[in-house]
Formats: structure tokens, sequence, C-alpha cells
């Protein structure tokens, strides 16, 4: 017969707590008492009585003469009070878990909310929990949930706070979640079922759907072990609870061949030992080696520190925090303000149930069974050591500029102030660096001194390197009549240069347009995008000369599709002589407007009546095809036949 041992199985942390302070009072007090069982579990009881921590039942026969311990289940608040009234002595080995259900409980009732509790409305540590409010609401399933629903007017618009026993069978508390978000409209939800309540149902289940027989050991009042049989039952069809192994009989092992053994919350090792030393003469490690369950037990336990780092199970989310299984005996808590460093972050935007999160140790305290955690402070330490690493490996980070300091700037990357003098960010001397501020940029990190929070970076080295890669691209594959997109950088009299991928090159002012400019910013400004192609370069001296015009345009084809001899035209006048004006008729195409034919009576000079830049209509008196030129007047319209209109095409 093979027996599979569930591992986490016996004492929870809690349990655990409870009767080594009680062993410890009794030892330093001369003895004290426990106020009904301490927790559910005869045997334990009956040795606790023996080491001299002696039971009552009636808190009214303390006095302030006496010490007595709080079960693990907690108690009435009522009874608390009149216990401090008394002046008698409490050591509260209270579960941490059930305090912190207390906690929430009360802080519902100072809020305006209605507590719900779903439990087992007789079970000490649900009657407990319920005293720390006027009205708290206890239901011990969904069909509780509905009756209420249906008895209460308006029970739907009540404000709720949802709790739940720390024993309490998960199915039963999250479908009687689902009614309550279903039916009401304001509902706040603490998921209070104790992780290591939650595991061991879930392993149970697991081992009950692979065995023959189903063994769970446990009291009879114990509110777990009786959830970890009704489990267990779903998945087996032979289910055995018992509170030692004399209640073992060889017939109910009779044809099986696999055996699953659990135990509740409140169960010591040495009976589970003693079980299963009954069950299966021997056990062997993954090595081969005797080991006893105890050991066994004990090993499935993680050992926590202070400043270590921990990886975990995300096991439930609240408004406030985290709860993470980190596979020790402690509760694990993450508070949302360890979660992250954005305070209008909410934890179930961040991790999710089933999530496997890294974090820090912050504080253990043993005394109170938890552990304090940190996701915030462990990515911090992950963001120093990248720091780090990069400077070795050289490493280009991104971040964010958040501001103009003294002699540079500072830029964020992953939370780390990193310090760019102004020299290494890129700018030209004496550049307005504010501008920079809320600008994502690239950086190598060039010094830390992480004793000292200082960090140096420089964008230059990135900006530099990406610039000379670039422009080795560009001479590597440059060609005349090759494309480029490029960016106006600089503008003279003569031209402009433009940056096509880290190399600039010069669009002489005659190859920016067809139409005759006097200056380049006619048609374009410093930071235009312009659609250049190379005319020719000179890769020794790095010289590149560019194009903007569209050569596959012919503009005196342009003017001969649209225009022909005695069509009258709108042209600009471009440029003024002393026998005439030249006008553009189209771009690239000027005529001739003779002095003669500038106005019906003589003038001295053009500009008496024309301006360069002037919208002029002209009729169009004469082409000559072969030379490509064309003769304007505007006198021909103007009504008179005097002189004579037809001129000979002048030469510029």
């Amino acid at each position: 017969m093979r027996v599979i041992l569930a591992q986490s199985a016996g004492f929870c942390y809690g349990v655990e707590r409870a009767v080594e302070l009680a062993k410890q009072t009794a030892a330093e007090a001369g003895g004290c008492w426990m106020l009904g069982d301490l927790i559910h579990n005869a045997y334990v009881v009956e040795e606790l009585s023996r080491l001299g921590v002696r039971k009552i039942e009636d808190p009214d026969s303390l006095t302030a003469a006496d010490t007595v311990v709080i079960r693990s289940h907690g108690e009435l608040r009522s009874v608390l009070d009149t216990l401090e009234a008394r002046g008698v002595q409490c050591v509260n080995a209270t579960c941490p878990n059930v305090c912190r259900i207390q906690k929430l409980v009360a802080q519902a009732e100072r809020e305006g909310r209605r507590p719900v509790i779903i439990g087992e409305p007789r079970h000490p540590e649900v009657a407990g929990v319920a005293s720390w409010a006027r009205e708290a609401l206890v239901f011990d399933g969904p069909e509780a949930v509905r009756a209420w629903l249906a008895q209460t007017p308006g029970g739907r618009d009540i404000p709720l706070t949802v709790v739940a026993q720390t024993t309490c069978i998960r199915d039963l508390f999250e479908s009687s979640l689902k009614i309550l978000k279903k039916e009401c409209t304001n509902v706040k939800i603490f998921d209070t079922i104790c992780n290591a309540t939650h595991k061991r149902q879930t392993e149970a289940a697991a081992i009950a759907g692979e065995v023959d027989v189903m063994v769970v050991v446990g009291d009879r009042k114990s509110a777990n072990t009786k959830h970890l049989t009704e489990i267990c039952m779903r998945r087996c069809s032979r289910v055995l609870q018992i509170e030692s192994a004399d209640e073992l009989s060889p017939d109910f092992f009779s044809d099986c061949s696999v055996v699953g053994l659990t135990a509740g919350a409140s169960t010591p090792a040495g009976i589970i030992k003693e079980v299963y030393a009954t069950m299966s003469e021997e056990i062997k490690a993954a090595e081969g080696k005797e080991e006893s369950f105890e050991e066994l037990l004990n090993q499935s336990f993680k050992t926590l520190n202070t400043g270590e780092k921990v990886t975990g199970i995300v096991t439930a989310i609240t408004p406030t925090e985290v709860q993470v299984d980190v596979g020790a005996k402690q509760a694990a808590y993450i508070k949302l303000s360890e979660l992250s460093d954005d305070p209008t972050a909410k934890p179930e935007d961040l991790v999710h149930v089933g999530d496997e999160i890294e974090t820090y140790i912050v504080r253990v305290n043993d005394i109170e069974g938890y552990a304090e955690l940190s996701k915030k402070r462990l990515d911090a330490v992950k963001v120093w050591e990248n720091i780090e690493q990069a400077v070795e490996d050289k490493t280009v980070l991104e971040g964010t500029v958040t501001e103009e300091n003294k002699g540079g700037i500072v830029v964020s990357v992953k939370g780390v102030r990193v310090f760019v003098p102004a020299s290494q960010s890129g700018q030209p001397r004496g550049a307005d660096l504010s501008k920079m501020v809320k600008q994502k940029v690239q950086l190598r990190i060039t010094e830390v001194n992480r004793a000292r929070r200082r960090v140096v970076g420089s964008i230059r080295s990135v900006t530099d390197e990406a610039r000379k890669a670039a422009q080795e691209q560009v001479w590597a594959n440059i060609e005349v009549g090759k494309h480029y997109t490029g960016t106006v950088k600089s503008m003279t009299s003569y031209g402009v240069f433009v940056d096509i991928g880290g190399v600039d090159g010069m669009v002489h002012i005659s190859e920016l347009s067809w139409s005759r400019i006097k200056t380049p910013s006619e048609v374009c400004k410093v930071g235009d995008t312009l659609d250049v192609y190379v005319i020719s370069f000179d890769a020794e001296k790095h010289k590149i000369s560019l194009g903007v015009k569209d050569r596959s345009i012919d503009p005196w084809q342009v003017f001969m599709d649209k225009y022909q001899v005695g069509d009258v035209a709108s042209v600009r006048i471009v440029k003024l002589m002393s026998f005439g004006a030249f006008a553009e008729v189209v771009p690239g195409v000027d005529g001739l407007i003779h002095i003669s034919q500038i106005a019906d009576r003589r003038i001295d000079k053009p500009e008496d009546v024309l301006s360069e830049g002037q919208i002029v209509d002209a009729k169009i008196t004469a082409v000559d095809e072969e030379k490509q030129k064309i003769s304007l007047s505007i006198r021909a319209l103007l009504g008179t036949n005097e002189g004579p209109v037809d001129e000979e095409p002048v030469e510029e």
C-alpha cells in the first residue's frame, strides 16, 4: 500500500504560535488560564493542562492576579473589555489572520458599512469577529445570502464589506460573492481565507482525486478539519475522518493500493506521525533515506529572513494590499505603498491572483505571524544592479528628461535620477536645455556611485554613435539620382543644407524650385522635411550636391501643353531690366514684356509701372519654340493699337 502524504497537513502557523505562547506563559508565570479550548484539539488541550495551562469557561471568575491566554480563534470583544476592566493579564494568542479580520470588521463599521462574514455562525472565530461590529451579518453560504436579500427591503443598496472565516471553503466564499456582486450596488471585498488553509484544501482535493481511500486527521470540533473532510468526499468515495490512530481499522483499507493522508490545522505532528506509522511501516524520501513525517512537514516550509529575496504566488488582492504565498509558516503581505511608486495605481492593475512575484522581505514578525514584503524595493535594487551592469556593458538605456539642472539636465531611468552634463546632452553649446524636459532620450551610463546615489550619463555618446553609423550607411549606399527624405538643418543666401540621415548635403537655390526665387526662405525653413535626390557627390571630400526640383517635369512642355499664341496668362514679375520685365508664365518658364508693351503710353523704365512679385495679366504675342522664348504684352490688353505689338524676344 502506497501512502501519499499532504505536505501542508498539521499545525498552521497561528495554531503553533498559540500553543507555544501558552507553554511559554505557563512556564514564566508558574501556570496560567486558557479561556475555553486554546485550539480545537482535545489531545493538545490535555497536554497543555499537564503543563499548567488550566481551562476556564467563565471570564467573570478571573481576577487581576490571573493571567489568561486568549485562544487562537479569538474572543468576543465584550469578553476582552471585561478582562481589561478587571485588570486580568491577557496574552493574546489570537491568530494574526483572525486579528486582521477583526480590524477589517471594525473599520467597516467606522466607515458606515455593514460587515458581512462568510462562515459558520456558531464557530468561535466567527462569533468573535462579528462582535467587533454592532450589526455584522453572518452567512454560511450562498443560500443564506439569497434569503437575506429576499427578506431585506433595500438590502441591495446597503454598503457592504465582505470578509471570510479563515477556514472557509473557497467555493462557498466565491459563490456567495458572486451573488453579492451581482445583486448589491456597493460591495467592498476582502479575501481573508488563510493562505495555509487554501493551500491545505487545494492539496487535499488533489490527493483525494488520486487515491482509493482518504484519511483526514483532526478533532471533530475543528471547523477546518470538517471542511477538509467535505472537500475530500467530493473527490473520493471512501473518506475517513479520525482523531487518532486508534480509530484505524485494517478493513477500511481492503482492496486499495493508494491511500491519501492529510490533517487539520489543529492536529499536532505527533498524532499525524502515529497515524502515518500505523498506515505504513516506513516512508522514503527522494534520496531513499528514512525520514519522519514531522521532518518532512518542517522541510516543506521556508525560513524567511529580513533583507532576502523571495518568490511567491499571489493568492488574494485587496484595495490596500496583496497577499502572497511564499511557502512559509508566516502569512506574507505587500502593502500598496510597497507595490508601486505610482500613488494612483490599483493593485489589480499591477498583479493578478496566480501570478508569480519576486519580492524583498522588509520585516518578519514571528510573534504575530506575518512577513512584510516589498516589490518596489526589490525593483529598485534590480534597477541599481542593471544601472551598474549598464556601465560595464555600455548598454544604451532609455529615460525621460524630468528637469533642467545646474550645468545640465536630469533624466529618470526606471526611477533612478541620472545627471547629464550640458556638454553630454547632445545639444549645441548655449542651447536652451529646458526644451528637452518631458522628452524621451537614449543615453549611456558613464559613472555610478551607489553609496552617494549619484549616476552620470551621456546622451551625446549615443547620438554621436548613431550619427556615425548612419553616415557610414549613407556613404556605403549613396549614388547619383537616389532619393532621400531629409530635414533642413540650416540656410544660406545661396541654398540650404539638408540632413539625409547623419550626412548633410547642399541644395543650391537654383535647385530648390522651378520658379525663380531670391532667397531659399521663399520655399522652405529650418526643420522642414524635403524630398531630395543626389545630383553629385565626392566621397573623399564628403560633399553632396542635392536637388529638389522634379526633373521628370519639362516646364517648357508644360507651357506648350497649356498655352498658345494669343492666349492671356496670369504672370508673376520676376525681374526688371532697362529694356523690359521678365515674368514667370509657368514655374521654370519666363517670358519678356518689352518696355514698349508694358503700358499704353511711353514710360522711361519698367519700375515706373511694375514691381517684382506683382501678378499681372499679359497676352502671349510670340513663341520661339526652337529657342524656347516667349514674348508677352500687357499693352495688347489695354485696347490700343498704337506702336508695334510683336517684338522680337530679347535674351536676358
